[in-house]
């Protein structure tokens, strides 16, 4: 923080860490945040996945391709092939993880920091899958585990 003496004259630094900038004025020096946030960083890999001068849908084309996928997934479900729909989400959300993993940049499906992004989408993705996988009636995954689990539970 900077501070005007009384005479006028030269800023003083009232951090406890600082260093004179290119014109030789103090600045901080420390790589800590500050206090009050004023403007918020770009995530990384969060550019355009495209050429500035590409129509804005081209720039965009990762989270639209996941969007479309979880869109057609969500009416697939409406239309009563519940598992197909889901299977196809969580695909989608895993196909966003390896776009992440991958590709330079991939616009606004970079939310936050890459390992974040991509730790999330894998997740909920593979979690939606099994779940898919596993849904009753007639599930087309059976982990054995779970029955010894369920134990306790009520069995008609």
């Amino acid at each position: 923080m900077e501070e005007q003496r009384s005479d006028g004259t030269e800023p003083v630094v009232t951090d406890a860490v600082s260093a004179p900038d290119a014109d030789g004025r103090p600045r901080r020096a420390t790589r800590r945040f500050p206090r009050i946030t004023r403007d918020t960083a770009r995530p990384e890999g969060g550019g355009r996945a495209a050429p500035g001068d590409a129509p804005a849908p081209a720039r965009q084309w990762p989270i639209l391709v996941v969007l479309s996928a979880v869109g057609l997934g969500l009416l697939l479900t409406a239309l009563d092939v519940f598992r197909l729909g889901t299977i196809l989400i969580g695909v989608a959300l895993l196909g966003g993880a390896a776009m992440r993993w991958t590709l330079p940049d991939v616009g606004m499906l970079a939310v936050r920091s890459r390992f974040t992004d991509m730790v999330t989408y894998g997740v909920l993705g593979l979690a939606i899958v099994l779940l898919a996988l596993m849904a009753q009636p007639r599930p087309w995954l059976e982990i054995p585990f779970l029955d010894d689990t369920l134990h306790f539970t009520v069995r008609t």
